[in-house]
């Protein structure tokens, strides 16, 4: 399976949903980021958009990927999508993350076109609303997107598929570390802080211990979004839910 990650607006989760919701799901799926901006959010190839036909190519020699494409990308490698004739069959799904700010939602709406332009159709453009509390928010946050594709139906949307602000992705940016490997860290942080000898020790185990908690009540909302996402059934037969294998 191969999943583009895409929106002309920045500041949606573009690589949170990459690197967190996509890329632990798929089996065997490495990340690329078209946008050197990305490169130190974690592993993975950096690449700019001009650079659409190298990466075109690499796609052709693999099974799985999820390409995380900057706002500053964007644009640039849509227009040399549509000069690849066929290049945007490479990939299975379009996944477009959007939040409840009316500057993002128009932007995730001028994407939407620009995909549907391009010649995707609309089952293999998903939707992810992101920082919301709860399905029930969905329809109120999302009232101009949702009116628009009630009018144009060219995304496929379920208000199952929403992710809610956790401050779990602050603390881990810029690390390699991974939310199931995080939950499922064993260690008794609490005895280590009555041993510590002195606070900054303390506190910087106490962080752990909170990373780690934060870690495990996030990953059954990641997991219930990727199901509502729909694209399970197209990746490995083997993907399991990663709150399942952190207990």
């Amino acid at each position: 399976m191969k999943i583009a990650v895409i929106n002309f607006s920045g500041n949606v989760g573009k690589t949170t949903i990459a690197r967190h919701l996509l890329l632990p799901r798929i089996d065997g799926a490495e990340l690329f980021s078209v946008e050197s901006l990305n490169a130190a959010e974690g592993e993975g190839h950096a690449m700019r958009g001009r650079q659409f036909g190298e990466l075109q190519e690499l796609l052709q020699t693999m099974d799985s990927a999820v390409v995380d494409i900057g706002a500053s990308n964007v644009e640039e490698l849509l227009g040399l999508m549509q000069k690849y004739q066929g290049s945007h069959e490479d990939f299975d799904a379009f996944v477009v993350p959007t939040v409840p700010a009316l500057k993002q939602q128009q932007d995730t709406i001028a994407t939407l076109v620009e995909l549907a332009r391009l010649g995707v159709s609309r089952s293999r453009v998903r939707l992810v609303f992101n920082m919301v509390s709860s399905a029930a928010d969905v329809p109120a946050h999302f009232n101009l997107l949702r009116a628009f594709l009630k009018a144009q139906p060219i995304a496929t949307e379920n208000v199952a598929c929403y992710l809610g602000p956790n401050e779990v992705y602050g603390r881990i940016r810029g690390s390699n570390a991974d939310l199931a490997s995080l939950a499922r860290d064993d260690t008794d942080y609490k005895a280590l802080i009555v041993k510590a000898s002195d606070t900054a020790e303390k506190l910087a185990l106490a962080q752990k211990l909170a990373t780690r908690r934060l870690a495990v009540g996030v990953l059954p909302q990641l997991d219930a979004c990727f199901a509502a996402l729909g694209l399970a059934e197209s990746a490995a037969s083997n993907v399991v839910p990663l709150a399942r294998q952190a207990q």
